[in-house]
């Protein structure tokens, strides 16, 4: 089964992305929509195992970690089709693809199973960091394989006693001389939730480690600033086993299928790492590879919300249960559910936020492909100030609401969602953990609300408001969206003047009390923004599919009618500068 529609796929891509004018600059001629449509064709064949790797966690036998074959064989599929290094240059052994068709294929996979897709993604950005960053000794011992699907990656931030707060790391990186792959470390400490850091897919691992270097006195550097990054292999350049071990393997509500470890560096002599960048440069180097985990991330939530809508949508179209209320004669047969107008209402709602939040994330990644080819710089300083306010919504916003929709799904298929027997109560589990993944929705709307938008002073914010009204103002030349346009245009200026009060407030702390409601209004502003300007582009579009179009008609007025509202209603909560949760006395609780 095909989780993601493909006529939404070749709508986003084309009628509304255009990503097919991309092809026009050198740095995509050799594709073509062609190629495009091929490579996305192959995308959901690899994963077909997705209650199985459920079922059958990894497991850790004298040292080494054992997935099920299943998975081997779909990653196997995945690199010999080139599909590691879609988004690569040619001369890295990439095939060139934009990023917005590779997220594109990327969430095909996800939908078909998330936690193998895991894999590619986490070594797609380890690798990317590495060509950026990486000496050219250093990408082609390491980089170059993870791009040909050879070796895998990882990123190893948290610690036991520091998950999100990295100022507080303890590993400890050692000077040990230097190579032909330049500085070498000696690494000791332990790193906490490393996903895929040991399995037997592979022969070798790259682990991207944050460790501290110790100053003369032996003492480890406070704060992030003495925060460096090193690329520490499973195996050795001479194939000797490196001094990584796995101490244990965290066993999870969903995402089961992908090792999840505790790993210790340097239990005997030490691990040997090679230091990529600058000293103390390792946070602002590694906030590369967590920005793109950041937007894969809420990928793998969007497309989990897809999957669990298109079950949800088959089974009630199956599912033979009650009568409408206009029947009054109980001996006429059970009508299936979706004729009821509460299991409608409920899909609608799916529907809306799945493909929202979809959508919210192909935009994502052809923003990254506009900024690449932007031959103004002024306009490329545009596009990376629009993503970079976008991205924390783009992590946090498809994990809250993608997760609301698979509630949905459960709902829909009732007593019956609640059991092993059916898809959807893993997808929930699954989807659960995307709201944590790379830094919660708490974290994501500081970062928001108190970096892009407050110390940004709203020069982002000023570039997405004038996106916005662009998209007001087309939609209001269609008589049928002049007051879903009105609708979007009186909320962006409730989010600005709230915004705007609060970095007139000069107090850091206050304004940030309620940023998880601004996140959770931000997003629905920014995905109520691009429903709109979907149903502008499909509007009268007669080349397009009736029943397609008039789904994303009703999609987009369902959202702007019935969410929006919600989002003025948690920005009266943020203006407000309520403090009754931030001022509760712990002994209260």
């Amino acid at each position: 089964m095909t989780f993601i529609d493909p006529r939404d796929i070749a709508f986003w891509l084309y009628d509304w992305l255009g990503a097919d004018a991309l092809t026009g600059h050198p740095a995509y001629a050799d594709h073509s929509r062609e190629t495009f449509d091929a490579v996305l064709e192959l995308a959901d064949r690899f994963a077909t195992h997705y209650k199985k790797s459920d079922r059958v966690e990894p497991t850790l036998e004298n040292g080494a970690v054992h997935v099920i074959p299943e998975i081997k064989q779909a990653l196997k599929d995945y690199a010999e089709a080139g599909l590691f290094a879609a988004s690569f240059a040619p001369e890295n052994g990439g095939l060139g693809l934009p990023h917005v068709v590779d997220a594109a294929v990327l969430a095909h996979f996800m939908a078909a199973n998330i936690a193998t897709a895991g894999f590619p993604m986490l070594t797609a950005a380890n690798a990317r960091v590495l060509v950026k960053f990486g000496t050219p000794a250093q990408i082609e011992t390491f980089a170059l394989p993870e791009i040909a699907g050879k070796t895998f990656g990882t990123m190893c931030l948290s610690e036991p006693q520091a998950g999100s707060s990295l100022a507080d790391v303890m590993t400890r990186a050692v000077a040990d001389g230097e190579d032909e792959l330049g500085p070498r470390y000696r690494l000791t400490g332990n790193k906490m939730w490393i996903s895929s850091g040991d399995h037997d897919i592979t022969d070798n691992i790259i682990h991207l480690v944050l460790a501290k270097i110790p100053g003369e006195d032996g003492k480890l550097p406070p704060g992030t600033g003495g925060i460096t990054l090193f690329i520490v292999p499973k195996v050795l350049p001479d194939g000797t086993r490196n001094d990584v071990r796995v101490a244990g393997l965290n066993h999870k509500m969903g995402y089961r299928g992908i090792p999840n470890c505790l790993l210790n560096f340097g239990e005997a002599s030490g691990a040997v790492g090679w230091r990529l960048g600058a000293a103390g440069q390792g946070l602002a180097i590694m906030f590369h590879m967590m920005n793109e985990a950041r937007i894969f991330v809420g990928l793998g939530a969007a497309a989990l919300a897809a999957r669990g809508y298109r079950q949800s949508l088959d089974y009630a179209r199956e599912r033979l249960q009650g009568r409408p209320a206009s029947v009054k004669d109980p001996s006429q047969p059970q009508r299936p559910i979706i004729e009821h107008a509460d299991v409608k209402r409920m899909l609608l709602a799916q529907k809306a936020f799945s493909e929202g939040a979809l959508s919210l994330i192909l935009y994502c990644a052809h923003l990254i492909d506009r900024e690449r080819i932007a031959g103004d710089e002024t306009e490329r300083a545009r596009l990376s100030a629009l993503l970079g306010l976008l991205t924390p919504v783009a992590k946090s916003w498809p994990s809250e609401f993608g997760l609301a929709a698979n509630d949905f799904a459960i709902q829909i298929h009732g007593g019956y969602g609640y059991t092993r027997d059916f898809d959807v109560e893993q997808v929930y589990r699954d989807n659960r953990l995307n709201p944590i993944h790379e830094g919660t929705h708490g974290i994501q709307a500081i970062d928001l609300l108190g970096r892009k938008i407050i110390r940004d002073k709203g020069i982002a914010l000023a570039v997405l408001g004038a996106e916005i009204a662009q998209t007001v103002a087309d939609a209001s030349a269609i008589p049928a969206h002049a007051e879903l346009a009105g609708e979007l245009d009186h909320l962006w200026d409730r989010v600005d003047a709230v915004a705007r009060r609060l970095m007139a407030l000069g107090d850091p702390a206050g304004p940030l009390d309620n940023a998880s409601a601004f996140l959770t209004a931000f997003g629905h502003l920014v995905v109520g923004w691009l429903w709109l300007d979907q149903a502008t582009i499909i509007h009268g579009n007669l080349e397009i599919d009736r029943s397609f179009r008039e789904g994303k008609l009703r999609a987009c007025r369902y959202f702007i009618a019935v969410e929006l509202p919600k989002a003025a209603a948690l920005l009266e909560v943020v203006a407000g500068l309520n403090d009754v949760a931030a001022t509760m006395p712990e002994d209260a609780f």
